[in-house]
């Protein structure tokens, strides 16, 4: 692995745990909770990408990162707006 992907990874890893951290405080804000889950898994799929598993990388980033944000902020705006039907 060249000395450029190295640094790449480290930062992308260091960036990946700070958002966790960010998505596990109490406290926060449900939407700022769902985004950084949603940054943890866009970066997970470019951490995929680095480590040529494009197919891998490509699925992290549609289904982890686009279909669970979206779901998870549809479902946040049945239940605040407490829509019955």
């Amino acid at each position: 692995m060249s000395e450029l992907l190295l640094a790449m990874s480290l930062l992308l890893s260091v960036v990946m745990v700070g958002a966790a951290l960010v998505a596990i405080q109490p406290g926060r804000s449900l939407p700022i909770i769902i985004l950084s889950s949603g940054l943890v898994s866009l970066l997970a799929s470019v951490q995929y990408l680095l480590l040529a598993a494009p197919d891998v990388a490509m699925t992290e980033a549609a289904i982890g990162s686009g279909l669970t944000t979206f779901l998870f902020f549809f479902v946040l705006s049945r239940v605040r707006g407490g829509d019955r039907g």
